[in-house]
């Protein structure tokens, strides 16, 4: 493990060197506008994708980017991006390959992770007929990592934390987008709430 500890010690003299007030202006304040939900994959890296520094980013991940309600860490998270730290954004973003999204609809057990892809299984029971002309498997994953991604970004604007916010004329905005790894790029699902009026009346 030593090459990680001399990774970052490089990377903070570089810090340093660039911007030598950089870590006590990082202790002074977290200020961020964005909560991220994403994906715990290795291979996307909240910060890196959107070119923001360490503070400017609030981040919360697992496996297929889920906001599950009765998932008390993930709500934690929300409650304390929106409460204390006021972000403006909330961004849920889901990536296309995503391998808990293909383990959810492929025919082997995977194990323990099973419960959790359970929300990932219901949606696509759910949303069936519209993979009918779905070609392959690839086409097939990937159209269901987009309707995850709407469906986990209504289930951030049903929580009582967002609901409140809005309530109280908290200025808030909850996106949904997605991240292609092929290319590195972000993909707007045009999946964008600001308001309780744009919520079914039974989540109010």
């Amino acid at each position: 493990m030593k090459h990680l500890f001399d990774s970052n010690r490089a990377w903070a003299k570089n810090k340093k060197n660039d911007d030598p007030e950089f870590f006590s202006k990082l202790v002074a304040q977290q200020n961020p506008d964005y909560l991220w939900i994403g994906c715990s994959d290795s291979r996307v890296p909240a910060n890196q994708i959107v070119g923001l520094l360490p503070g400017e980013l609030f981040v919360h991940r697992n496996v297929a980017n889920l906001v599950i309600h009765t998932d008390l860490n993930c709500l934690s998270v929300i409650q304390y991006a929106v409460e204390i730290l006021k972000v403006k954004h909330i961004i849920v973003c889901g990536h296309y390959g995503c391998g808990g999204v293909e383990t959810a609809i492929s025919d082997r057990s995977s194990g323990f992770i099973d419960n959790w892809l359970l929300h990932i299984k219901d949606l696509y029971h759910r949303k069936r007929s519209e993979f009918s002309d779905s070609e392959d498997q690839e086409t097939k994953v990937n159209r269901l990592c987009e309707m995850n991604v709407v469906a986990q970004v209504n289930n951030v604007c049903h929580t009582s934390i967002v609901q409140d916010a809005w309530q109280r004329g908290q200025e808030l905005q909850v996106h949904g987008w997605i991240y292609s790894i092929k290319d590195g790029l972000l993909r707007d699902l045009n999946a964008t709430f600001d308001a309780p009026d744009q919520v079914p009346a039974v989540y109010r």
